[in-house]
């Protein structure tokens, strides 16, 4: 059984968040795969797949970490206001 979880980022900086992680969709364990693609200019899709739960969760906490990281270097680069 395949267990898969999607997540869309909706965010104008969907580009450089793609262009930040997709460096890392090749260091992934045997047991999950996932991808990472923008969908329009303002959508960034993470679409992960394991082969059992806890091979999911600990995929979802990297790559969920890895982004979450990007947004807050992306707002430190690039403040608000």
């Amino acid at each position: 059984m395949t267990h898969t979880a999607v997540f869309r980022f909706a965010t104008p900086d969907a580009r450089a968040l793609y262009l930040s992680v997709c460096q890392e969709m090749g260091d992934v364990g045997g047991r999950s795969s996932v991808r990472v693609e923008l969908a329009g200019d303002d959508l960034l899709v993470l679409d992960v797949n394991a082969t059992d739960i806890p091979a999911l969760r600990a995929a979802l906490n990297t790559w969920l970490r890895l982004i979450t990281i990007a947004v807050e270097m992306r707002e430190l680069a690039v403040p608000s206001g």
